[in-house]
């Protein structure tokens, strides 16, 4: 793991509500650490935040999505029971249950997800999977005028869980996906802020990865890189339950995965492999043969086209409360990416031959 690693960054980024177009909490905790190491730290329109070095040709943008998957408050009945849709993808058993925060009116609103209790569910309802439309957010009021007062149609939240750490250098959090990617690309800027580049670098924490992948297009198009690294997480696929046939071979602990295939450019994953076997850091490979589920999907498209390469973090139980990665994975994409971006000088040629 990389010396200039900031735990206590990740954990404060981890511990704010941030969902999908309300980021600016985790983006403000990134901006601050920016500008202590940075030449120029900036905030577009749309909420992506920026990181730059200064430097010459070629220009590299580094994107990691700052949002999550969270909830909207989408009716409020007259007894004060709050209904609500996703924000992102959800798998909504594990919602049931489950604690909320809540971005109220005048701060935080803590509320818990309801369902009817397995006692009162007929025989034929048991083995049915619950849907976001059974569930609904009870916030301890008893009328819909007291939580007017609190919560707004529009309000958003997220799960309520506080990340852990585990043994194994492994930390337990909800938002992993994809903090992590921010973290990591703003952690890489640091290293190279020691190192300087010849290129020109900015790392980006981007908003509406979940639902739009707005803001990498519109970074793409505003920064006009010539390459670009996107730094999100993958599944791992070393639990009970898992079809590696299908999934591939992806361990917590086994390194950053380099993903080929789609919006991957083909000279930049040669670039990474040798590299990482050249620096003898541990990687898996990933496949992405239609598209990558990720800023990469944007970004390579922008303006003319722009060299991109995904580099993954493994992760298991994507899209929960408790999502999980190994932070030795985390530091050795540091190092990867790092290594990479000083290989490269005003002559390299992103050009499949």
């Amino acid at each position: 793991m990389t010396a200039d690693y900031s735990i206590d960054v990740l954990k404060q980024l981890l511990g704010t509500v941030s969902p999908s177009g309300d980021e600016v909490a985790a983006a403000s905790i990134w901006r601050n650490e920016a500008t202590t190491f940075a030449d120029h730290v900036y905030t577009d329109i749309n909420g992506n935040t920026y990181a730059v070095l200064k430097g010459g040709s070629p220009r590299i943008l580094l994107a990691g999505h700052i949002d999550e998957i969270g909830i909207m408050v989408n009716y409020i009945n007259d007894e004060g029971y709050l209904f609500f849709s996703g924000v992102g993808g959800w798998d909504a058993q594990v919602l049931v249950g489950q604690r909320v925060r809540l971005l109220g009116r005048h701060g935080h609103v803590i509320g818990v997800i309801g369902k009817r209790p397995i006692h009162t569910l007929k025989a034929t309802e048991r083995d049915r999977a619950s849907q976001i439309d059974d569930l609904w957010i009870d916030i301890g009021v008893q009328s819909r005028d007291e939580v007017t007062e609190l919560v707004r149609v529009g309000c958003t939240g997220v799960i309520d869980a506080d990340p852990y750490n585990l043994p194994n250098n492994r930390i337990v959090a909800r938002g992993l996906d994809n903090r992590i990617g921010a973290f990591t690309v703003l952690e890489v800027i640091r290293k190279l802020a020691q190192q300087r580049p010849t290129a020109t670098v900015a790392a980006v924490a981007t908003c509406q990865e979940e639902i739009t992948l707005a803001g990498a297009a519109t970074a793409a198009f505003g920064f006009e890189p010539h390459m670009a690294i996107v730094v999100d997480v993958t599944h791992a696929t070393d639990h009970p339950d898992t079809d590696k046939k299908r999934l591939g071979d992806i361990k917590l602990g086994g390194g950053p995965v380099i993903e080929r295939g789609s919006a991957n450019s083909t000279v930049l994953h040669t670039m990474l492999l040798d590299i990482a076997e050249r620096l003898e850091i541990p990687y898996g490979v990933g496949i992405s043969p239609r598209y990558t589920g990720t800023d990469a999907d944007s970004i390579y498209l922008s303006r003319s086209g722009v060299a991109t390469a995904v580099v993954s973090i493994p992760n298991r139980y994507m899209h929960s409360p408790n999502e999980m990665v190994d932070l030795k994975d985390v530091g050795q994409a540091i190092d990867l990416i790092a290594a990479l971006i000083l290989s490269i000088t005003e002559t390299t040629d992103f050009t499949p031959r």
